[in-house]
């Protein structure tokens, strides 16, 4: 459940966690410990482990929250279910929450199928309205490309690849990012159909590493920041967590662990 106050002043502590003496009522962090919600400025995240629980813990919030003069905006509360099959809903004061699918939490969005694929969707949709919005650029006969190309990178690139260290990532969606920079590539360069120029050429022209690559830099990049934390942050703990589930038949997703390992295994290979 995503909660946003109406105004600044929410907790500051980014985790919550109880002991786990009582019944379950979040996610099984470690053997001791459950992971209640994930705590950001103003924006909030229940993980509630039942539907009781759940209207609990948002009747609770809001109590404390009008406690000390803030109100949760209804608006901008979701809730996403995930395995029930309770559809009564939540309400805060008397007010049905909106039921969805999905939700934006941090920048990112997060769905009930797991993984990265609606991200990298939206990703893409805001990368491409970033470029849209600078066509004046691409278009101009003033600016170098070096010039267009930087600007690229700052204004459209860095909303692409937002998130992106802990996208969990397939060949699928490796290639959609990597088609949307191409296109943006061959615009800035000016080659349209029927001109062609090999992928590796306009990468070296314009300085770019391949998506793969780039999500792979950023990914150890952040790792490096994550490893350097105390042992005891969830951040770093979140690198070797394993969920609790009943794995279902065939051949399992991919993970961000699995993504992890595979870049080291490549890191060391080289």
């Amino acid at each position: 459940m995503n909660e946003q106050w109406s105004r600044n002043g929410g907790r500051n502590n980014p985790y919550n966690t109880t002991n786990s003496n009582e019944r379950k009522h979040g996610i099984q962090w470690t053997a001791q410990n459950q992971l209640d919600d994930l705590d950001f400025t103003d924006d909030l995240a229940l993980l509630p482990y039942t539907h009781e629980q759940m209207q609990i813990k948002t009747d609770s919030v809001a109590a404390v929250s009008a406690s000390v003069g803030l109100n949760i905006h209804k608006g901008k509360t979701k809730v996403l279910k995930y395995n029930t099959e309770n559809s009564n809903p939540i309400t805060l004061d008397d007010e049905t929450l909106e039921d969805v699918e999905s939700f934006t939490y941090l920048g990112s969005i997060i769905d009930e199928q797991g993984g990265s694929d609606t991200d990298i969707n939206g990703r893409t949709g805001k990368g491409r309205t970033a470029f849209l919005q600078l066509k004046n650029i691409w278009n101009s006969k003033q600016l170098s490309t070096n010039i267009k190309v930087r600007i690229f990178n700052t204004k459209v690139k860095a909303v692409l690849v937002y998130g992106a260290e802990t996208w969990r990532t397939t060949t699928t969606t490796i290639k959609k990012v990597q088609v949307f920079i191409n296109g943006c590539l061959r615009k800035i360069l000016n080659i349209n159909w029927p001109d062609t120029i090999s992928n590796s050429l306009w990468w070296e022209i314009t300085n770019q590493l391949p998506a793969k690559e780039e999500i792979r830099k950023r990914r150890c990049k952040w790792i490096g920041h994550t490893l350097r934390k105390s042992s005891n942050c969830t951040t770093r703990q979140a690198l070797t967590w394993n969920l609790e589930v009943k794995r279902e038949r065939g051949r399992p997703n991919n993970t961000l662990r699995w993504e992890i390992d595979g870049d080291m295994k490549k890191i060391n290979n080289n």
